[in-house]
C-alpha cells in the first residue's frame, strides 16, 4: 500500500506539490542506489541507503518511509527504513546548499545518533569523506544544524570519540574512509570504547 499525504494544485504559477510519507510492497528489483518496490502493480524507484541495499534482496517484502523530492524535469522519491533517518534527512534538507542526494550520502557516514553527537560537538571533519561535501558545506551544516541538534539530543554518546579512534586505526591497516565508515555504521553504538568498536567492524568485513 502506499499513503499520499499532500496533493496541491496551483492555477497561478502552475506548480503542484505531492508527499507520498510511505510505501510498503514487493522488492522487484534492487539495483546499486535503489530498488524498485511494486506497490499495487506500479514499480516506484526509490533512492535508499547502502545498509538498506544491503539487507534487502528481491521477491522480499518492505516498508519504507519516503520523501518526494519536486523538480521540474523530474520526481525522485527517497526512502527510509526508520523514520528517525527520514526526519534527519529533512533536517538536513534545510541546510543552504544540500540537496537529497547530498543529504542521503550524509546518512551513508554513520547512525543518527552518531551524526547528531558530530554535529553537536561541533566536529564538521567527520562529514568532509562524503563526496560532494567540502569543508565548507561540512562546517556550514554544523553551524546551521548544531543548536537544533543539541534541543533534541541532550547528551552526546561516546560512541563518536570510540569511532573516530577506530576510523584512524581502520586507515592505518589499510582500508579506506569510506569502508571503515560504513563497518562502523553498522556496529551498535552501546559499544563504545574505540578499540571495541575496531573489533567489531574488523568482525564484520571477516578479518
Amino acid at each position: 500500500m502506499f499513503v499520499i499525504w499532500v496533493l496541491e494544485l496551483g492555477t497561478s504559477d502552475c506548480y503542484y506539490r505531492a508527499m507520498i510519507g510511505h510505501l510498503t510492497g514487493e522488492i522487484i528489483a534492487v539495483r546499486q542506489s535503489f530498488l524498485i518496490v511494486s506497490v499495487g502493480g506500479v514499480g516506484y524507484k526509490v533512492a535508499v541507503l547502502k545498509e538498506c541495499l544491503a539487507r534487502t534482496k528481491t521477491d522480499s517484502n518492505i516498508s519504507l518511509w519516503t520523501y518526494l523530492a519536486v523538480r521540474e524535469d523530474a520526481l525522485d522519491l527517497y526512502g527510509f527504513l526508520h523514520e528517525e533517518e527520514l526526519r534527519f534527512f529533512e533536517l538536513l534538507l534545510t541546510v543552504s546548499g544540500i540537496g537529497p542526494k547530498s543529504a542521503l550520502a550524509v546518512l551513508d557516514i554513520a547512525s543518527v545518533e552518531t551524526l547528531r553527537s558530530a554535529i553537536s560537538a561541533g566536529n564538521a571533519g567527520y562529514l568532509t569523506t562524503v563526496s560532494g561535501i567540502g569543508k565548507k558545506t561540512a562546517e556550514k551544516i554544523v553551524l546551521e544544524l548544531k543548536d537544533k541538534v543539541v534541543a533534541e539530543m541532550g547528551d552526546s554518546p561516546a560512541a563518536l570519540k570510540g569511532d573516530q579512534e577506530a576510523l584512524e586505526a581502520m586507515r592505518s591497516l589499510g582500508y579506506s574512509a569510506a569502508e571503515a565508515r560504513d563497518a562502523l555504521r553498522k556496529v551498535p553504538n552501546d559499544i563504545e570504547n574505540g578499540s571495541d568498536r575496531l573489533r567489531a567492524a574488523l568482525k564484520l568485513l571477516g578479518k
